[in-house]
């Protein structure tokens, strides 16, 4: 019994200790060193890569964000603030209460087949939007020329980046309602198209927030 008794009790000890030991090194050094060298090598990705704009954060050039006008009385979606370059669709809206000038995107998918009936309206009735709002006086929007993540919400809903292709399409209606040449908009396009990684890596985009916090800057 005593045997038994003083087995039982070295076990246990021993156990206690590599639980202290693993703890210690498992839950506070080996978290610390890793910190430490994120903020140290990485800072800015470790910190949800935050864009800042008068030393205050507007959002994150990883997560995308609406530009709509204020919801009306009875509206259930607001519309879209036609003087900002619009991102993709996306299928909810959440709140920034960072900075309430901007509205964070929810994440979610749709989960619909390429056949579904409700989805293929949706795609219908966006690219009839996107025809009506970007066609200007002396510009005509073709809907052929609708690009597709113009019209359909990427996988996550979060998708901070826009084709060159739709953000050009853009261009006519933001310069107008800016009273912004179209040629200056189009050079601003250019300016903040990102070509693919190492050349061959996912294809040419436009991060949203940044082109936006560049037209405001530029509409002054």
């Amino acid at each position: 019994m005593n045997t038994s008794a003083g087995t039982t009790a070295r076990l246990l000890w021993a156990g206690l200790r590599a639980l202290l030991v693993l703890t210690v090194l498992c839950g506070v050094i080996y978290p610390l060193a890793v910190t430490g060298v994120a903020q140290g090598l990485f800072s800015h990705q470790a910190n949800g890569s935050e864009v800042r704009e008068a030393g205050k954060v507007v959002g994150s050039s990883l997560i995308g964000q609406r530009y709509d006008l204020p919801l009306k009385k009875g509206q259930e979606t607001p519309s879209p603030d036609l003087k900002w370059f619009q991102p993709r669709p996306s299928n909810g809206l959440g709140s920034n209460s960072v900075n309430t000038r901007y509205t964070l995107i929810l994440s979610g998918a749709t989960n619909r087949s390429g056949d579904n009936e409700e989805l293929i309206q949706w795609v219908k009735d966006a690219k009839a939007a996107v025809v009506k709002d970007n066609s200007t006086p002396d510009y005509q929007v073709a809907a052929s020329a609708v690009p597709p993540d113009a019209v359909t919400s990427s996988g996550s809903g979060l998708d901070p980046d826009i084709s060159p292709a739709y953000a050009q399409l853009q261009v006519h209606r933001v310069a107008e309602r800016n009273n912004l040449s179209v040629q200056r908009v189009e050079k601003l396009v250019e300016d903040h198209t990102d070509e693919r990684v190492l050349g061959f890596v996912g294809e040419p985009r436009v991060n949203v927030l940044a082109l936006n916090l560049a037209l405001k800057e530029l509409a002054g």
